[in-house]
């Protein structure tokens, strides 16, 4: 597996930030973690609300943890609550099902790592997520 190294990470935030402004979305918090979970960048804007951080986080890390995008997690829990609920108990880190949290995967198609970006609506902060990655060369998996 290939790993997502900490300047990659950082201008996958960057680049995720530049996108949130050029599309005018309300200031947005950014996540990006590893494949094995780790934390490997993140910044929040100023302007965020209080907790936006941490659901950028949770969208990132659950979908690491989950092996799949928020988006699929967001529909999962309408599906089966319950395996959302235990789940979410279970992981020991945050989970935030609503889209916004995409995967990263390299040239060969393997998981490196994920963004999570929450501040304006799920859908917008999926895009802005998807353009952060695209700008590295790399591509995101957003369940869409």
């Amino acid at each position: 597996m290939s790993e997502l190294k900490s300047r990659i990470a950082q201008r996958i935030v960057a680049a995720t930030l530049k996108a949130a402004r050029e599309a005018a979305l309300k200031p947005v918090a950014v996540a990006v973690y590893d494949a094995r979970g780790a934390l490997k960048a993140f910044q929040a804007e100023d302007g965020t609300s209080l907790k936006r951080g941490e659901i950028a986080m949770g969208k990132a890390y659950g979908a690491i943890a989950l092996g799949v995008p928020s988006r699929t997690i967001a529909t999962m829990a309408l599906e089966r609550p319950h395996f959302i609920a235990a789940a979410t108990h279970s992981l020991g880190g945050p989970l935030t099902p609503a889209p916004g949290g995409v995967l990263i995967r390299d040239k060969r198609g393997a998981l490196v790592g994920a963004v999570g970006v929450s501040g304006d609506l799920s859908d917008k902060d999926e895009a802005a997520a998807l353009a952060g990655i695209a700008s590295v060369g790399l591509t995101g998996e957003s369940g869409a």
